[in-house]
């Protein structure tokens, strides 16, 4: 079976967040033909491990699950694989899964992680199941997460903060307007504020991290005829790594500042930490210097920095075009699953 073949048998199955049960199936019962591996099923997530003499032990992870969408239209043409989850990240996976079920020869420790629920929020990941209920398993030196990096490794990650903001007003009729004040024209200034934030970028060991910030929902009204007194927006903060939760959070109510008035709401309704590149490790330079490709900041977040809370130097390395993760045009070529394939068994060996 081709690469693409195999992969193909992946993006069919439905996997959206929170149905990963059967293709979890599928790779379990793939890692079980490999009789040196200890695979354990828990919940929707599969581990699976080699227990030799090496010294090191490298672990190698990525997600079941997608986003929503139609699996149905899932095809092969030519040398490129279309469907829901093809780059971000059945693509990957596949590829790990056919090393991962054939003996090898590797020169570390391997454990294989395939777990639930990336997509969603993160409390809900079945990574951090794992975390939970059997923590050992995840005990490695390096860590390698299989997101789509246009064969490049892309090292770190952005931390990700959910800002909920509320302004005030004073409802009037809207044929005496100069009686209330409006909270959606309030918030117009503060929206005007955010659509002119000029990027900041961050360099850290040599990679240059780019902030962004952008408004996402907004919500307020109450009637055709009345001045509304209550406008609510969510904003979207991506930070570098060179700056926690209070600072981020700090930056952007100093930012904002002057625009709020008492009685108004600044709230962070959600945060995931951002990860170093980690690019000081050994083993994550030699995968770099496999790839031929100069390392880049990782756009967005990613597992990365829950390896990097549990201690692990981590970093992005996956097939595909990140470019494409989340579009209805997502697809990933043969060769780009034989680059893959080259690279992360070269860097096992």
């Amino acid at each position: 079976m081709s690469r693409l073949a195999d992969a193909l048998e992946l993006v069919a199955v439905d996997s959206q967040s929170g149905r990963e049960a059967t293709l979890a199936g599928v790779i379990e019962r793939r890692l079980r033909t490999n009789e040196r591996l200890e695979v354990e099923r828990i919940g929707d997530n599969v581990v699976a491990r080699t227990t030799g003499l090496h010294a090191t032990r490298v672990l190698i992870a990525g997600h079941l699950d997608t986003v929503p969408g139609d699996i149905t239209t899932a095809h092969i043409d030519g040398d490129q694989l279309h469907g829901l989850g093809a780059t971000d990240m059945k693509g990957s996976l596949a590829v790990m899964a056919e090393i991962a079920s054939q003996p090898g020869d590797h020169s570390v420790e391997v454990t294989w992680v395939f777990y639930a629920r990336e997509e969603i929020a993160r409390h809900e990941s079945g990574l951090l199941e794992i975390a939970e209920l059997r923590p050992e398993l995840l005990s490695a030196d390096v860590a390698l997460l299989g997101e789509p990096t246009g064969g490049a490794v892309e090292a770190g990650c952005q931390g990700t903060m959910r800002v909920g903001i509320v302004l005030a007003g004073q409802r009037a009729h809207t044929a005496r307007p100069f009686r209330g004040r409006n909270a959606i024209h309030r918030m117009g200034e503060l929206l005007a504020r955010v659509a002119e934030y000029e990027p900041r970028r961050a360099t850290i060991d040599g990679v240059e991290f780019t902030e962004q910030l952008q408004a996402v929902l907004v919500e307020g009204g109450v009637a055709n005829n009345v001045v509304p007194d209550r406008c609510a927006c969510t904003l979207n903060y991506r930070v570098a790594p060179d700056r926690s939760r209070d600072e981020a959070s700090g930056w952007l109510r100093s930012y904002l500042g002057d625009l709020m008035d008492e009685g108004d709401r600044f709230e962070v309704l959600d945060w995931a930490p951002s990860a170093l590149p980690a690019m000081m490790n050994d083993r994550l330079r030699a995968l770099v210097e496999l790839t031929g490709r100069p390392v880049r900041a990782k756009l967005g977040w990613t597992d990365v920095a829950t390896f990097g809370e549990l201690g692990i130097a981590a970093t992005n390395y996956g097939a595909g075009d990140p470019e494409l993760a989340h579009t209805s045009g997502e697809f990933v070529t043969e060769q780009e699953l034989d680059e893959f394939a080259r690279v992360l068994g070269a860097w096992l060996r």
